[in-house]
């Protein structure tokens, strides 16, 4: 009688190889997940840290000028004295930079919101605008869009005795009336 030197498979052995397999397998989506919502999470993480950066320079910068005595009058107060409606931006604003001799505006929104006003027109505003500021006139605008059936950014904003004139390609009037009361923005989620 002859023997077989092969051994005969065991039920048990093909469902550990089975199971190795799977736990393999399951093992590499597992690690490909992992990687990919790392990577996300790394790059919103980059992305909070730039945020901070800039926020500690602005705040180092407000700082400075108040050290230097330098005091502040509020953005309406600014908006009038440069012929522009008091109520333009949201009540929220928390601060803004102007620079005197170039003009240059930065407004600070603690995020991105939408305004209503009186004539049912709306803006919505990026958490960071800038524009050049002139009597009557903010230019060069980034960081403010307007609904005209669909939301187009605003390039310039400027005032024809009692209208409010906003450039987004096209140029849109609206009464000036509406936008001397300064109003609440409604948080949304992007810009």
């Amino acid at each position: 009688m002859m023997r077989s030197s092969a051994k005969a498979a065991k039920p048990g052995d093909e469902k550990e190889e089975r199971r190795r397999e799977m736990d393999q397998m399951m093992s590499s989506v597992g690690t490909y997940w992992f990687g990919k919502k790392a990577g996300k999470e790394l790059s919103l993480m980059g992305d909070e840290l730039s945020s901070i950066s800039d926020s500690i320079e602005e705040g180092a910068k407000w700082l400075v000028n108040k050290a230097k005595g330098k005091t502040q009058k509020p953005l309406p107060d600014l908006l009038q004295e440069h012929d522009l409606p008091k109520g333009l931006f949201p009540r929220d604003v928390t601060r803004y930079e102007f620079d005197a001799e170039s003009g240059r505006l930065t407004v600070f929104i603690p995020s991105v919101c939408e305004v209503s006003y009186r004539d049912e027109s709306m803006l919505r505003f990026f958490s960071k605008v800038k524009g050049n500021l002139e009597k009557g006139r903010l230019s060069q605008v980034e960081g403010i869009k307007t609904k005209v059936l669909i939301w187009l950014k605003v390039t310039s904003i400027f005032t024809e005795g009692p209208t409010v004139n906003f450039t987004v390609g096209l140029k849109r009037a609206r009464t000036r009336t509406a936008y001397e009361g300064i109003r609440d923005g409604i948080i949304v989620d992007k810009f």
